[in-house]
Protein backbone atom coordinates (compact mmCIF):
# COMPACT_ATOMS: atom_id res chain seq x y z
CA UNK A 1 0.00 0.00 0.00
CA UNK A 2 2.84 2.36 0.79
CA UNK A 3 4.35 1.73 -2.65
CA UNK A 4 0.95 2.28 -4.29
CA UNK A 5 0.54 5.67 -2.58
CA UNK A 6 3.98 6.77 -3.79
CA UNK A 7 3.17 5.68 -7.33
CA UNK A 8 -0.10 7.60 -7.33
CA UNK A 9 1.64 10.72 -6.02
CA UNK A 10 4.38 10.40 -8.65
CA UNK A 11 1.86 9.99 -11.45
CA UNK A 12 -0.15 12.96 -10.18
CA UNK A 13 3.01 15.08 -10.15
CA UNK A 14 3.86 14.03 -13.69
CA UNK A 15 0.37 14.87 -14.93
CA UNK A 16 0.53 18.26 -13.21
CA UNK A 17 3.90 19.03 -14.80
CA UNK A 18 2.60 18.10 -18.24
CA UNK A 19 -0.62 20.06 -17.85
CA UNK A 20 1.09 23.15 -16.43
CA UNK A 21 2.14 24.67 -19.79
CA UNK A 22 -1.23 23.87 -21.32
CA UNK A 23 -3.09 25.58 -18.49
CA UNK A 24 -0.75 28.56 -18.70
CA UNK A 25 -1.32 28.84 -22.46
CA UNK A 26 -5.10 28.51 -22.11
CA UNK A 27 -5.15 31.61 -19.89
CA UNK A 28 -3.17 33.63 -22.45
CA UNK A 29 -2.94 36.56 -22.32
CA UNK A 30 -2.81 37.26 -18.61
CA UNK A 31 -0.33 40.14 -18.66
CA UNK A 32 0.61 43.07 -20.96
CA UNK A 33 1.85 42.43 -24.51
CA UNK A 34 4.53 44.32 -26.41
CA UNK A 35 4.52 45.17 -30.11
CA UNK A 36 8.09 46.03 -31.07
CA UNK A 37 8.36 48.49 -33.96
CA UNK A 38 11.55 48.64 -36.07
CA UNK A 39 11.20 52.36 -36.73
CA UNK A 40 11.14 55.60 -34.76
CA UNK A 41 8.19 56.82 -32.71
CA UNK A 42 5.91 59.10 -34.70
CA UNK A 43 6.61 57.43 -38.04
CA UNK A 44 3.97 55.65 -40.10
CA UNK A 45 4.80 52.18 -38.75
CA UNK A 46 4.60 53.49 -35.19
CA UNK A 47 1.25 55.13 -35.89
CA UNK A 48 -0.10 51.89 -37.37
CA UNK A 49 1.20 49.85 -34.45
CA UNK A 50 -0.58 52.15 -31.98
CA UNK A 51 -3.86 51.93 -33.89
CA UNK A 52 -3.66 48.14 -33.74
CA UNK A 53 -2.42 48.05 -30.14
CA UNK A 54 -5.36 50.05 -28.81
CA UNK A 55 -7.93 47.77 -30.44
CA UNK A 56 -6.02 44.59 -29.56
CA UNK A 57 -5.92 45.63 -25.91
CA UNK A 58 -9.68 46.07 -25.91
CA UNK A 59 -10.18 42.59 -27.31
CA UNK A 60 -7.64 40.82 -25.08
CA UNK A 61 -8.45 42.73 -21.92
CA UNK A 62 -4.74 43.38 -21.37
CA UNK A 63 -2.55 46.43 -22.10
CA UNK A 64 -0.67 46.29 -25.40
CA UNK A 65 2.45 48.45 -25.39
CA UNK A 66 4.16 49.74 -28.54
CA UNK A 67 7.92 49.61 -28.08
CA UNK A 68 9.90 51.43 -30.84
CA UNK A 69 13.43 50.09 -31.32
CA UNK A 70 14.76 51.89 -34.40
CA UNK A 71 18.18 51.33 -35.89
CA UNK A 72 20.14 49.64 -38.65
CA UNK A 73 17.27 49.31 -41.11
CA UNK A 74 15.16 47.41 -38.60
CA UNK A 75 17.90 45.03 -37.48
CA UNK A 76 17.87 46.25 -33.86
CA UNK A 77 14.17 45.46 -33.39
CA UNK A 78 14.25 42.18 -35.32
CA UNK A 79 17.21 40.85 -33.35
CA UNK A 80 15.57 41.86 -30.08
CA UNK A 81 12.35 39.98 -30.86
CA UNK A 82 14.20 36.96 -32.26
CA UNK A 83 15.95 36.61 -28.90
CA UNK A 84 12.83 37.26 -26.78
CA UNK A 85 10.98 34.56 -24.88
CA UNK A 86 8.63 32.60 -27.18
CA UNK A 87 5.63 33.13 -24.93
CA UNK A 88 3.48 35.39 -27.11
CA UNK A 89 4.04 38.50 -25.04
CA UNK A 90 6.59 40.08 -27.42
CA UNK A 91 5.83 40.33 -31.13
CA UNK A 92 7.16 42.49 -33.94
CA UNK A 93 5.38 44.56 -36.56
CA UNK A 94 7.89 43.80 -39.29
CA UNK A 95 8.36 45.36 -42.70
CA UNK A 96 9.47 43.63 -45.86
CA UNK A 97 12.75 45.40 -45.18
CA UNK A 98 13.42 43.59 -41.90
CA UNK A 99 11.91 40.37 -43.28
CA UNK A 100 12.87 40.13 -46.93
CA UNK A 101 15.21 42.79 -48.25
CA UNK A 102 17.70 42.75 -45.36
CA UNK A 103 18.62 39.17 -46.23
CA UNK A 104 20.11 40.45 -49.49
CA UNK A 105 21.03 43.98 -48.43
CA UNK A 106 23.40 42.90 -45.66
CA UNK A 107 26.29 40.48 -45.92
CA UNK A 108 25.45 39.15 -42.47
CA UNK A 109 22.43 39.44 -40.18
CA UNK A 110 22.23 38.70 -36.43
CA UNK A 111 18.90 36.97 -37.03
CA UNK A 112 17.32 34.65 -39.58
CA UNK A 113 13.96 36.05 -40.78
CA UNK A 114 12.67 32.53 -41.46
CA UNK A 115 14.16 30.32 -38.75
CA UNK A 116 14.01 32.82 -35.86
CA UNK A 117 10.35 33.85 -36.20
CA UNK A 118 6.86 32.35 -36.11
CA UNK A 119 4.57 34.03 -38.67
CA UNK A 120 1.23 35.33 -37.39
CA UNK A 121 -0.43 37.39 -40.14
CA UNK A 122 0.25 39.99 -42.75
CA UNK A 123 -1.23 43.36 -41.81
CA UNK A 124 -1.40 44.94 -45.24
CA UNK A 125 0.45 46.86 -47.88
CA UNK A 126 1.11 50.23 -49.46
CA UNK A 127 2.03 50.78 -53.07
CA UNK A 128 4.59 52.96 -54.81
CA UNK A 129 3.89 55.37 -57.63
CA UNK A 130 5.98 55.89 -60.73
CA UNK A 131 5.60 59.62 -61.37
CA UNK A 132 6.90 62.22 -63.83
CA UNK A 133 6.60 65.98 -64.15
CA UNK A 134 3.05 67.01 -65.00
CA UNK A 135 4.36 68.74 -68.16
CA UNK A 136 6.33 65.71 -69.33
CA UNK A 137 5.38 64.24 -72.73
CA UNK A 138 5.53 60.81 -71.07
CA UNK A 139 1.99 59.66 -70.32
CA UNK A 140 2.39 55.92 -69.64
CA UNK A 141 4.87 53.33 -68.46
CA UNK A 142 5.25 52.26 -72.10
CA UNK A 143 6.22 55.81 -73.09
CA UNK A 144 8.91 55.95 -70.42
CA UNK A 145 10.28 52.52 -71.35
CA UNK A 146 10.37 53.44 -75.05
CA UNK A 147 12.27 56.66 -74.37
CA UNK A 148 14.71 54.91 -72.05
CA UNK A 149 15.37 52.18 -74.61
CA UNK A 150 15.94 54.75 -77.34
CA UNK A 151 18.44 56.61 -75.15
CA UNK A 152 20.05 54.11 -72.77
CA UNK A 153 21.76 55.68 -69.77
CA UNK A 154 20.46 59.17 -70.51
CA UNK A 155 17.25 59.22 -68.48
CA UNK A 156 17.21 59.32 -64.68
CA UNK A 157 15.07 57.51 -62.10
CA UNK A 158 14.97 59.02 -58.60
CA UNK A 159 14.09 57.41 -55.27
CA UNK A 160 14.16 58.29 -51.56
CA UNK A 161 14.03 54.95 -49.74
CA UNK A 162 15.75 51.58 -50.00
CA UNK A 163 12.59 49.75 -51.07
CA UNK A 164 11.98 52.36 -53.78
CA UNK A 165 15.60 51.99 -54.91
CA UNK A 166 15.20 48.24 -55.25
CA UNK A 167 11.83 48.72 -56.93
CA UNK A 168 13.60 50.87 -59.50
CA UNK A 169 16.24 48.19 -60.00
CA UNK A 170 13.55 45.56 -60.48
CA UNK A 171 11.71 47.86 -62.91
CA UNK A 172 14.83 48.21 -65.05
CA UNK A 173 15.50 44.46 -64.97
CA UNK A 174 11.89 43.68 -65.88
CA UNK A 175 11.74 46.11 -68.79
CA UNK A 176 15.33 45.77 -69.96
CA UNK A 177 16.08 49.49 -69.72
CA UNK A 178 19.04 51.39 -68.35
CA UNK A 179 18.22 54.53 -66.37
CA UNK A 180 20.49 56.48 -64.04
CA UNK A 181 19.45 55.91 -60.38
CA UNK A 182 19.42 59.15 -58.38
CA UNK A 183 19.09 58.93 -54.58
CA UNK A 184 17.47 61.64 -52.46
CA UNK A 185 17.36 62.01 -48.71
CA UNK A 186 13.85 63.47 -48.59
CA UNK A 187 10.75 63.43 -50.82
CA UNK A 188 10.72 67.24 -50.82
CA UNK A 189 14.12 67.37 -52.51
CA UNK A 190 13.09 64.72 -55.04
CA UNK A 191 9.81 66.48 -55.85
CA UNK A 192 11.59 69.80 -56.32
CA UNK A 193 14.07 68.33 -58.80
CA UNK A 194 11.42 66.33 -60.64
CA UNK A 195 9.15 69.36 -61.02
CA UNK A 196 12.18 71.44 -62.03
CA UNK A 197 13.18 68.97 -64.73
CA UNK A 198 16.43 67.85 -63.13
CA UNK A 199 15.35 64.18 -63.06
CA UNK A 200 13.02 62.34 -65.41
CA UNK A 201 11.02 60.04 -63.15
CA UNK A 202 10.58 59.08 -59.51
CA UNK A 203 9.42 56.01 -57.60
CA UNK A 204 7.89 57.13 -54.32
CA UNK A 205 5.44 55.75 -51.72
CA UNK A 206 1.87 56.57 -52.65
CA UNK A 207 1.25 58.39 -49.36
CA UNK A 208 3.79 61.12 -50.15
CA UNK A 209 3.50 61.18 -53.97
CA UNK A 210 -0.29 61.26 -54.28
CA UNK A 211 -0.77 64.80 -52.88
CA UNK A 212 1.67 66.05 -55.54
CA UNK A 213 -0.33 64.23 -58.21
CA UNK A 214 -3.66 65.56 -56.95
CA UNK A 215 -2.14 69.03 -56.78
CA UNK A 216 -1.32 68.86 -60.48
CA UNK A 217 2.45 69.10 -60.01
CA UNK A 218 3.20 65.47 -60.92
CA UNK A 219 1.70 62.86 -63.24
CA UNK A 220 1.27 59.27 -62.06
CA UNK A 221 2.03 56.57 -64.63
CA UNK A 222 1.31 53.45 -62.56
CA UNK A 223 1.08 51.98 -59.08
CA UNK A 224 3.33 49.05 -58.15
CA UNK A 225 0.75 47.04 -56.19
CA UNK A 226 -1.08 44.01 -57.58
CA UNK A 227 -4.42 45.84 -57.40
CA UNK A 228 -5.28 49.48 -57.93
CA UNK A 229 -5.06 51.51 -54.76
CA UNK A 230 -8.26 52.50 -52.96
CA UNK A 231 -6.61 55.90 -52.50
CA UNK A 232 -6.25 56.42 -56.24
CA UNK A 233 -8.47 54.00 -58.17
CA UNK A 234 -7.91 55.86 -61.43
CA UNK A 235 -4.17 55.05 -61.53
CA UNK A 236 -3.44 51.77 -63.37
CA UNK A 237 -1.17 49.03 -62.10
CA UNK A 238 2.01 48.00 -63.91
CA UNK A 239 0.28 44.77 -64.95
CA UNK A 240 -2.53 46.79 -66.54
CA UNK A 241 0.15 48.84 -68.27
CA UNK A 242 1.53 45.70 -69.91
CA UNK A 243 4.25 44.75 -67.44
CA UNK A 244 3.13 41.61 -65.65
CA UNK A 245 5.29 40.10 -62.95
CA UNK A 246 6.22 43.53 -61.62
CA UNK A 247 4.38 43.94 -58.34
CA UNK A 248 6.13 45.57 -55.41
CA UNK A 249 4.64 46.89 -52.20
CA UNK A 250 5.77 48.04 -48.83
CA UNK A 251 4.25 45.51 -46.46
CA UNK A 252 3.85 45.03 -42.73
CA UNK A 253 3.30 41.76 -40.89
CA UNK A 254 3.29 40.38 -37.38
CA UNK A 255 5.74 37.73 -36.18
CA UNK A 256 6.46 36.13 -32.81
CA UNK A 257 9.76 34.52 -31.80
CA UNK A 258 10.30 31.01 -33.15
CA UNK A 259 9.06 28.34 -30.79
CA UNK A 260 5.95 30.25 -29.72
CA UNK A 261 3.23 27.62 -29.07
CA UNK A 262 0.79 27.14 -31.93
CA UNK A 263 -2.26 27.80 -29.76
CA UNK A 264 -0.84 31.20 -28.78
CA UNK A 265 -0.11 31.98 -32.44
CA UNK A 266 -3.73 31.05 -33.17
CA UNK A 267 -4.99 33.42 -30.45
CA UNK A 268 -2.78 36.24 -31.74
CA UNK A 269 -3.96 35.60 -35.29
CA UNK A 270 -7.59 35.61 -34.20
CA UNK A 271 -7.16 38.79 -32.15
CA UNK A 272 -5.29 40.66 -34.88
CA UNK A 273 -7.75 39.50 -37.55
CA UNK A 274 -10.65 40.79 -35.48
CA UNK A 275 -8.93 44.16 -35.09
CA UNK A 276 -7.79 44.54 -38.70
CA UNK A 277 -11.12 43.57 -40.27
CA UNK A 278 -13.08 46.11 -38.25
CA UNK A 279 -14.29 49.00 -40.47
CA UNK A 280 -12.93 51.57 -38.02
CA UNK A 281 -9.39 50.15 -38.11
CA UNK A 282 -9.43 49.70 -41.89
CA UNK A 283 -10.46 53.32 -42.37
CA UNK A 284 -7.75 54.60 -40.01
CA UNK A 285 -5.09 52.56 -41.80
CA UNK A 286 -6.28 53.74 -45.20
CA UNK A 287 -5.92 57.33 -44.03
CA UNK A 288 -2.18 56.73 -43.62
CA UNK A 289 -1.97 54.93 -46.95
CA UNK A 290 -2.21 51.27 -45.92
CA UNK A 291 -4.68 48.70 -47.17
CA UNK A 292 -5.49 45.67 -45.02
CA UNK A 293 -4.64 42.26 -46.50
CA UNK A 294 -4.63 39.45 -43.95
CA UNK A 295 -3.05 36.02 -44.32
CA UNK A 296 -2.85 32.79 -42.41
CA UNK A 297 0.49 32.02 -40.73
CA UNK A 298 1.24 29.53 -43.51
CA UNK A 299 0.46 32.05 -46.24
CA UNK A 300 2.69 34.62 -44.54
CA UNK A 301 5.55 32.10 -44.39
CA UNK A 302 5.15 31.42 -48.11
CA UNK A 303 5.05 35.14 -48.91
CA UNK A 304 8.20 35.70 -46.85
CA UNK A 305 10.12 33.01 -48.73
CA UNK A 306 8.97 34.48 -52.04
CA UNK A 307 10.03 37.98 -50.98
CA UNK A 308 13.49 36.81 -49.95
CA UNK A 309 13.90 34.99 -53.27
CA UNK A 310 12.77 38.02 -55.30
CA UNK A 311 15.25 40.42 -53.75
CA UNK A 312 18.06 37.87 -53.86
CA UNK A 313 17.51 37.69 -57.63
CA UNK A 314 17.39 41.48 -57.98
CA UNK A 315 20.63 41.94 -56.05
CA UNK A 316 22.35 39.27 -58.11
CA UNK A 317 21.14 40.33 -61.55
CA UNK A 318 21.56 44.05 -60.90
CA UNK A 319 24.95 43.43 -59.27
CA UNK A 320 24.02 45.51 -56.24
CA UNK A 321 26.56 45.73 -53.38
CA UNK A 322 25.85 44.35 -49.92
CA UNK A 323 26.21 46.46 -46.80
CA UNK A 324 28.78 45.17 -44.35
Amino acid sequence: MHFLRLSIIAIAGLVASLCGPVLAQSSYPDKPLRIVSPFAAGGTTDVIARIVAQKLAEGFGQPVIVDPKPGANGIVAAEHVAKSAPDGYTIIIASNGTHGINSSLFAKLPYDPVKDFAPITRLGYTGYLLVVNSTSPVSSVGDLVARAKANPGRHSLAYTASVAQLTGALFMLTTGINMIPVPYKTPTQAFTDLIGGNVDALIEPITSALPQVKGGRLKALAVTSTRRSSLAPDIPTFAESGYTGFEVTGSLAFYAPAGTPKDIIAKLHSGLSRVLTSPDTKEKLLQVGWEVALTSPTELAEALNAEIATWARVFKEANLPKAQ
